[in-house]
C-alpha cells in the first residue's frame, strides 16, 4: 500500500524543492498542517505578530537571497492583512509566494469561518493567483505559482488552500511533486539591438547609465561594473542597484544625476521604469538618445518614447554589449575623460554645498547630520534599510551602501512599515551581515511590535528612529497647500520614547538629543548584540529637498 501524505506536507515538500528554507507566518487553524510539514522538511518557521510583516519579510528574503520568499497566513483577515506586503512586492518586482488558508471546499459559499474571495482580491496585485482544487495538486500548484513569479520581471504569486484539501491525505504516488523544471531566464536580448547599442556607445561623447533594481535582481553586478569600466561610462544607481559600484569609484556618481540627464547625448536606463521616480521620463534630455533595458517588454517605452529598447536580463545584456563594443570603443572611451571630469566637478560642488549641514551641531538635530553619521558608520558588511518618508528622502541623498545588494527600501509603492520585516529577513538570511535600519517615527509605529519577534529569534540589528513626532512629508505639502495654520491636521504624532519601547521588549535602547552623541550611540548598539533602537530627536521644521519640491507627486 502506498504511503499517505497530507496536503500540508506536500506544501512543505514543494517549498523545499524550490530552495525555501524559512517561512514567515502568523498562525491560524486553516494552515497548521503546513507547519507540521515544515518541521519534517527542516524549514524554519518564523512566527510574527502581524501578517503584513510576514509578507514584507518574504519580499525582503527574496531580495537578499535571490531565492523566492514565502509567507503563510490564515484565511480572511489573515490574508487581507497580508495584502499590503504582496502589493509592495508586486510594484518592487520581488518574487514571493503568499499561501493563504480558506474554508473547506465542502463548506463552499456556506459562510464558513473567515471565508472571503481571496483569489479575486489578489489577482490584480500578483502575477498568478489560484485555488488548489485537490490534495493531489498541492505541490504541483506550488511549483506553478513559483514559475509564474519568474516569468518576465519577477513578482509575487498567491495560492489559497481550502482546509479540507490541506488536511486530507492521499497516496504519495498519486501526488505530483515537481523537482526538476527550472530553465534559465538570462536572456541576452536581440543580437541586432546589442550591436546597435555598441555602435551608439562607440560614437557617444557624453553617455551615462542608470543602474536600477533589476541589476541586483538579475545578479548582474559584475557585468555592470565591467561595462562602465571598459566603456568609461559614468554610472548612477537607484533602488536595489545602489551599491553596484562602491563610493569613491571613479565611475560612481550620485549628486550630478539631473545635470547628466540634461547634458548627456546617450542615456541608458537599466531595470527602472519611467515612473514617478524618473518624472515619467520627462527628466531626460529631449535631444539625448535614450536606450532602455528591462526584463519586461511592457515597461520598455512606457510613458516616454525611446530610441532603442532591449528586453532581457540586465547582466546578460550588459555583458553582451561590452563584448560587442570591445573592438571599437578605445577612442570613444578616451574622449570621455573630459565628460567624466565635468560631472565630477558638478558632483563635488553639490557635496560641498551640503557638507555644512551634514556637520551641523544644531539642536534639535538636523536630519542631514543624522544620515551623515549613519553613512559614516556603515561598513562593507552593513545592509542598509530605509523605512520612512521625509527622513528616508534625506538618506537617499547621503547614505551610500558600500557593497552590492546592501540597500533596501520599499520600492515604488512607497510603503511605510517595511523596515522591521526587512531587517528580520536580512538578518535571518545573512547572519554574517550587519543590518542597519533608519525609520521615520510614523513608519516604525505601523509594524514596530515585531521588534519583539527580532528579540525572540535573536536577530540583532541597529535601528535608528528619526523622531520628529510628525508625518513630515505630508505635513509640508499640507502647510504649503492650505496654510501653516492648517499644517498640523491629521499628521502629528505623540512624543514617543521608542528607546524605552525597545528596552521593554528586551532589546537595547538609547535616546539622543545632541548630534555629538549619535556616533557613540550607534557604536554601543553595534556592541550590544541585541535588536536596538536609537531614538534620535530631529528638527521637525526641516524638510528634505525632495519633500519641499513634492517630487513624488509631479
Amino acid at each position: 500500500m502506498s504511503e499517505l501524505i497530507s496536503g500540508g506536507h506536500l506544501v512543505a515538500k514543494a517549498l523545499k524543492a524550490e530552495g525555501v528554507d524559512v517561512i514567515y507566518t502568523l498562525c491560524g487553524g486553516h494552515i497548521i498542517d503546513i507547519y507540521d510539514g515544515c518541521v519534517d522538511e527542516g524549514i524554519e518557521v518564523i512566527d510574527v505578530r502581524h501578517e503584513q510583516v510576514a509578507a514584507h519579510a518574504a519580499d525582503g528574503y527574496a531580495r537578499i537571497t535571490g531565492k523566492p520568499g514565502c509567507a503563510v497566513v490564515t484565511a480572511g483577515p489573515g490574508t487581507t492583512d497580508a495584502v499590503t506586503g504582496v502589493a509592495n512586492a508586486f510594484r518592487a518586482e520581488s518574487p514571493m509566494l503568499l499561501i493563504g488558508g480558506q474554508g473547506a471546499l465542502s463548506q463552499h459559499k456556506m459562510g464558513s469561518l473567515q471565508d472571503l474571495p481571496h483569489v479575486d482580491m489578489m489577482t490584480p496585485i500578483t502575477k498568478f493567483a489560484a485555488t488548489v482544487p485537490s490534495t493531489e495538486r498541492v505541490a504541483d500548484l506550488v511549483s506553478m505559482a513559483f514559475r509564474e513569479c519568474y516569468h518576465g520581471a519577477p513578482g509575487p504569486s498567491f495560492l489559497e488552500i481550502p482546509r479540507d484539501v490541506l488536511d486530507a491525505k492521499v497516496p504519495l504516488d498519486k501526488a505530483r511533486i515537481p523537482a526538476s523544471y527550472r530553465a534559465s531566464t538570462k536572456q541576452a536580448g536581440d543580437p541586432e539591438a546589442i550591436e546597435r547599442l555598441a555602435d551608439l556607445l562607440a560614437h557617444s561623447e557624453k553617455p551615462c547609465i542608470l543602474l536600477g533594481t533589476q541589476v541586483w535582481t538579475c545578479r548582474g553586478t559584475d557585468a555592470a561594473i565591467d561595462f562602465v569600466r571598459a566603456l568609461n561610462v559614468p554610472a548612477y544607481m537607484n533602488g536595489s542597484g545602489r551599491g553596484t559600484l562602491p563610493p569613491g569609484d571613479p565611475h560612481h556618481f550620485q549628486l550630478s544625476r539631473r545635470y547628466a540627464f540634461t547634458e548627456a547625448d546617450l542615456i541608458i536606463i537599466v531595470g527602472t521604469p519611467f515612473d514617478f521616480r524618473m518624472g515619467y521620463g520627462k527628466r531626460l534630455s529631449p535631444t539625448a538618445t535614450v536606450v532602455q533595458i528591462d526584463l519586461d517588454y511592457r515597461t520598455v517605452g512606457k510613458n516616454r518614447d525611446i530610441d532603442l529598447g532591449i528586453v532581457g536580463d540586465a547582466g546578460a545584456v550588459l555583458s553582451a554589449v561590452t563584448q560587442a563594443a570591445s573592438g571599437r570603443i578605445q577612442n570613444a572611451a578616451a574622449r570621455r575623460k573630459e565628460w567624466i571630469e565635468e560631472l565630477r566637478t558638478v558632483e563635488t560642488q553639490a557635496y560641498a554645498k551640503r557638507l555644512p549641514r551634514q556637520h551641523s551641531d544644531d539642536r534639535p538635530i538636523d536630519p542631514y547630520r543624522l544620515v551623515h553619521e549613519i553613512n559614516e558608520f556603515l561598513t562593507e558588511d552593513s545592509i542598509y534599510i530605509g523605512d520612512g518618508g521625509d527622513i528616508v528622502t534625506f538618506s537617499g541623498q547621503v547614505v551610500q551602501p558600500k557593497s552590492p545588494g546592501h540597500w533596501m527600501d520599499p520600492g515604488p509603492l512607497g510603503t511605510l512599515g517595511v523596515g522591521v520585516a526587512f531587517a528580520m529577513a536580512a538578518k535571518q538570511a545573512r547572519p554574517d551581515k550587519e543590518v542597519v535600519a533608519l525609520f521615520g517615527d510614523g513608519a516604525f509605529s505601523l509594524t514596530g511590535w515585531d521588534f519583539e519577534t527580532m528579540v525572540r529569534f535573536d536577530l540583532p540589528f541597529i535601528g535608528v528612529i528619526g523622531n520628529n513626532s510628525s508625518m513630515n512629508q505630508i505635513r509640508y505639502g499640507q502647510a504649503a497647500k492650505y496654510g501653516v495654520d492648517r499644517g498640523r491636521i491629521g499628521n502629528t504624532l505623540g512624543d514617543v520614547r521608542y528607546d524605552e519601547f525597545a528596552k521593554l521588549l528586551g532589546g537595547h535602547g538609547e535616546e539622543v538629543r545632541d548630534p555629538a552623541d549619535i556616533a557613540p550611540a550607534l557604536q554601543r548598539a553595534r556592541e550590544s548584540g541585541k535588536p536596538s533602537l536609537i531614538n534620535v530627536w530631529v528638527d521637525p521644521e526641516v524638510y528634505a529637498p525632495g519633500t519641499m519640491n513634492q517630487t513624488m507627486y509631479k
